[in-house]
């Protein structure tokens, strides 16, 4: 037996190695820049934890924080039930769900940095689709000048590119669930909630928990695709976490922007241990 887990560890090593090399490192790096004021990296002087006391204090910081947590908040309201329900509704014959899930994962495949540029071209007065048709609806020209709307596109692009992601998720879950569990259902004349609720629903919380931590990690860190919507306008309205960190970084404030890229490193580590424990108390539940 010790033999066999001698044997294990060789073959894990080399991904130990490379997982040190591509993340342990950089983060050590970002952390000791943290703790100095650095004009050039070869001029760098002691400041200990200065950083930290002044982003803590500061309101810029906290309000950022409000705008991601509000903005992430959204997401998972919107993309979670959403991506629930278009799992539910994915045809059951073999050949059109390969054709379904094929379509609904497109958006998974465009580059992030393409995206912005994608629906800034569809809301173009002059050339963009959307740009022509809203109007109509009431959709202003100058619609950068409006944070409601510009919170809008950042939602509503967001949820167009990765609610597939929990889509493709929960239909991974709801094709392990046997069939003789909905026939079981339908002699006992069970209706579509109480399917839901008692055998499809208990399959599910296991990758919606997976879904909630990968949406509200990679949407609490939002910035290729909101910075070139309107760069954090109008008045710092968009101006979330990681595009307020690309602005200490473009001014060279290297090590505000180590301490900031720490705490919100802190923030995010924090919100996965939590998740971990909720998914290991459904996981005792489950086994009792």
């Amino acid at each position: 037996m010790k033999d066999r887990t001698q044997t294990g560890w060789l073959f894990v090593l080399p991904s130990v190695l490379i997982l040190s090399l591509i993340g342990l490192v950089p983060l050590l790096t970002v952390v000791n820049y943290s703790f100095f004021e650095i004009f050039i990296l070869d001029a760098r002087f002691w400041v200990g934890t200065e950083w930290y006391a002044e982003i803590i204090g500061s309101g810029r910081f906290w309000a950022s924080f409000g705008r991601s947590l509000l903005f992430s908040t959204m997401i998972l309201c919107v993309q979670i039930p959403l991506g629930i329900a278009i799992a539910l509704c994915i045809p059951k014959r073999k050949i059109w769900v390969g054709i379904t899930l094929a379509v609904l994962a497109l958006p998974l495949l465009v580059p992030w940095n393409m995206i912005p540029s994608l629906w800034l071209s569809l809301l173009n007065p002059e050339t963009g689709l959307l740009g022509r048709i809203l109007p109509y609806l009431g959709w202003p020209d100058n619609w950068k000048l409006s944070a409601q709307h510009t919170w809008a596109v950042i939602v509503v692009m967001d949820v167009w590119h990765w609610t597939s992601l929990v889509v493709i998720l929960c239909y991974s879950a709801l094709a392990t669930i046997p069939q003789s569990y909905y026939q079981a259902a339908a002699i006992d004349g069970a209706g579509p909630w109480q399917v839901f609720r008692h055998i499809q629903l208990p399959k599910l919380h296991h990758v919606l928990l997976m879904a909630v931590l990968l949406r509200f990690m990679d949407s609490f860190m939002i910035y290729t695709e909101a910075f070139p919507i309107n760069a954090g306008g109008p008045n710092g309205a968009t101006m979330f976490l990681a595009v307020d960190l690309g602005e200490d970084i473009k001014a060279f404030n290297y090590g505000p922007s180590a301490a900031r890229s720490v705490i919100y490193f802190l923030i995010v580590l924090t919100v996965a241990w939590m998740f971990s424990k909720a998914q290991g108390k459904l996981d005792g539940t489950e086994a009792t």
